[in-house]
């Protein structure tokens, strides 16, 4: 397979995550606006924290003043889970290097799930791997700030901005990958 066909295979398998991530991510960005964050904050929090629901916890916390040992802790026994997923992979991640922290990152329940069918073999395998990962933490990032579109058209009639400006996102993307 040549790299642009390994990243045309992850976006496809990537294509059901990035359904779900969308608009639950939708959700926890409208969450922080209401909670009185700026979009920026649900950027930040998306980029350093990987777990949808732990995200939507440290809401509460964050508007409660909770310690931060609290949030640590919390934070740490949530994400837990997937730590214990990647072993199922830490071989396949090794052979990825510098890459293997992000992986092991980025591992979530739908990654997994993505992984654990793959039929690719060797260097395709990680980069399917690889990509799945990288689209599916776009797509929440992408999710976490659609609230801009609330901000500017009200929430009457965010939505449909929100998902015209996603959709014209993966087309470009598509496009791009085509070419």
């Amino acid at each position: 397979m040549t790299p642009k066909t390994v990243r045309k295979t992850a976006f496809i398998k990537s294509i059901p995550i990035m359904c779900s991530y969308l608009f639950v991510a939708m959700a926890y960005g409208m969450m922080m606006q209401e909670a009185g964050f700026a979009w920026y904050d649900s950027l930040l929090a998306s980029l350093t924290i990987y777990t949808g629901a732990f995200q939507f916890v440290l809401i509460t916390f964050l508007s409660s003043g909770a310690s931060v040992l609290t949030i640590a802790v919390t934070a740490l026994l949530m994400n837990s889970r997937q730590a214990f997923y990647s072993l199922s992979f830490v071989d396949e991640f090794k052979k990825m290097g510098r890459k293997m922290p992000y992986m092991i990152h980025t591992m979530t329940d739908e990654t997994y799930a993505v992984n654990c069918t793959l039929t690719e073999q060797g260097e395709e395998r990680r980069g399917i791997m690889f990509f799945v990962a990288l689209f599916s933490r776009c797509y929440w990032m992408i999710g976490a700030v659609a609230v801009v579109c609330l901000l500017i058209v009200g929430p009457s009639a965010f939505m449909l901005p929100a998902l015209i400006i996603v959709s014209g996102i993966l087309l470009i993307q598509g496009k791009k990958e085509a070419a």
